[in-house]
């Protein structure tokens, strides 16, 4: 019955599914895990408080969103359209780009910069609508959502695939960690050499991405000029 301590996976994934609320669903997980695990209410409640606790900043991008929310009340999306109006030959795909690179040796060498409710929402977006608006006008909502995913990738790339060329990065020394429990000598200079090669390709292919959203763009803003 050692099966039955999978309980909380099961109703991880009924609650997702089912569009529950998402900490609700978490928490009833991992009481139930508790429960069938034979961990006592206090023990379990011990626990969630622990991990909170060591994971509590994980929660501080929370305090910036005020200051985003006051700065686009005051004009920084506006701001930014008008700063990458004024680029000559600046299109939404080399904007993006252009973000993706800056991203990923930013993420190379552990420097916080990004994140999508502090810089893709209030500043990426507003000036890769602004390069399509500067030259087609104004955006539907089917290009906005466009821009507004590719900007959220270049993102995830840039941070994702560069974060491991630092030695000192947490993903790092959890890749070390565990390829040392299995026997496998490694060490943190190791995987970041080889972390180089992915970044570096994951900025070409961020390259082939934004010369093909371009000319998908180009295509909308011409039938929507029509």
């Amino acid at each position: 019955m050692e099966i039955i301590k999978l309980i909380g996976v099961v109703i991880v994934v009924i609650g997702f599914a089912l569009k529950f609320d998402t900490i609700a669903t978490v928490v009833i997980a991992g009481l139930a895990t508790g429960l069938v695990a034979g961990m006592t209410p206090m023990e379990i409640l011990n626990t969630l408080g622990t991990s909170f606790v060591s994971q509590r900043t994980a929660t501080l991008f929370v305090l910036t969103l005020p200051a985003i929310g006051i700065c686009e009340r005051f004009g920084l999306k506006e701001k930014a359209i008008d700063f990458i109006r004024s680029i000559k030959n600046a299109t939404t795909g080399r904007v993006i780009l252009i973000y993706q690179a800056i991203r990923t040796l930013a993420a190379a060498f552990s420097v916080r910069l990004g994140g999508h409710p502090q810089f893709v929402r209030p500043v990426v977006v507003p000036m890769a609508e602004g390069a399509y608006s500067a030259k087609y006008g104004e955006i539907s909502d089917e290009v906005s959502d466009t821009i507004r995913g590719a900007s959220a990738g270049a993102e995830n790339y840039g941070n994702f695939f560069a974060q491991n060329c630092f030695m000192g990065a947490s993903g790092t020394l959890l890749i070390v960690s565990t390829l040392v429990e299995q026997g496998y000598e490694v060490t943190p200079a190791q995987i970041a050499g080889w972390s180089i090669p992915i970044a570096v390709i994951s900025v070409v292919v961020g390259a082939v991405r934004a010369i093909l959203l371009d000319k998908k763009l180009d295509k909308q803003g011409e039938r929507s000029a029509k």
